[in-house]
């Protein structure tokens, strides 16, 4: 199977990026990253010089693994902005070649999204799985990407039967009906919030989502997200609402998404300071 060779642009980990690429689609095995894409099972992985190896048939299955893998999606200038950030700074130093791992198609984007809803991560992780298995085709052990077309080939009470609430469903069923979702990609952010936000059922987490992982887009937070608010009740020493983290997110302007999820990994890892009884860190302006 022939080989290409890229760099990425700017800090690039594989090992950092594809930690968690476990779904019905995919695997990450012993430093390689295994997706079924574009019909066939490409492979991906990084040398110790940095560069990325990519094995695929297609032309179109190597586009679209760069896409999956935000090969060249440079987030150098988000890194210099916030590197004395009193939040973020020991995440980007230990952290600084992560990027958020995408999702082949806006459609899967979408699917994460509703099934994400659920407050029990795990039980998200495993019926996301459920529904991409019950509805995709399958390439060896992997499924396919879920697209428009397969994820409507199930109606919302054949959605239900698998796991997937009543109204998750009929929203999933409806958008993959109604908008050509792949097309979003192409679109202003703001023109793809104004649109999504109109949906019953999706709000400014689940567009977070669609955006990091379905558009490539770090514009929008993961405003609400269990995580974060367990973040600020640890800041604050008291529970917060969902708004409390679009304000802790605001100060990181256009690169709210990727903020998000360094903030996530961070405070899993214990990098983000805690300040003794509820004092929060006094944040600096950003260079510009």
């Amino acid at each position: 199977m022939p080989e290409v060779e890229l760099r990425p642009r700017g800090p690039y980990s594989l090992a950092l990026t594809a930690r968690l690429a476990y779904d019905a689609t995919r695997s990450y095995l012993d430093g390689v990253l295994t997706c079924a894409l574009e019909g066939e099972l490409v492979h991906a992985w990084q040398r110790p010089s940095g560069e990325i190896v990519l094995r695929a048939e297609s032309d179109a299955a190597v586009e679209r693994l760069r896409f999956v893998l935000a090969l060249d999606d440079d987030h150098s200038e988000f890194l210099r902005r916030f590197a004395d950030d009193p939040l973020l700074g020991e995440a980007i130093r230990q952290l600084r070649g992560f990027r958020p791992l995408r999702l082949p198609t806006v459609a899967g984007a979408l699917l994460r999204a509703l099934c994400g809803q659920l407050i029990q991560s795990n039980h998200a992780r495993e019926l996301d799985r459920a529904v991409v298995r019950a509805t995709s085709g399958r390439l060896g052990r992997f499924a396919t990407p879920p697209t428009s077309e397969t994820l409507t080939a199930r109606s919302p009470a054949d959605l239900r039967r698998i796991g997937l609430h009543a109204r998750r469903g009929a929203t999933l069923v409806g958008l993959c009906r109604s908008l050509d979702l792949e097309r979003l990609r192409d679109l202003p952010i703001d023109a793809v919030e104004a649109r999504l936000l109109r949906e019953r059922g999706i709000g400014p987490w689940s567009l977070g989502v669609i955006a990091l992982e379905g558009l490539g887009s770090y514009e929008r937070g993961l405003v609400g997200d269990l995580g974060l608010l367990k973040l600020c009740k640890a800041l604050h020493g008291r529970w917060v609402e969902a708004e409390e983290t679009a304000e802790l997110l605001a100060p990181y302007g256009e690169w709210q998404g990727l903020a998000s999820v360094y903030l996530l990994r961070g405070f899993a890892r214990g990098l983000i300071p805690l300040p003794a009884e509820g004092r929060r860190p006094t944040r600096t302006p950003a260079a510009a």
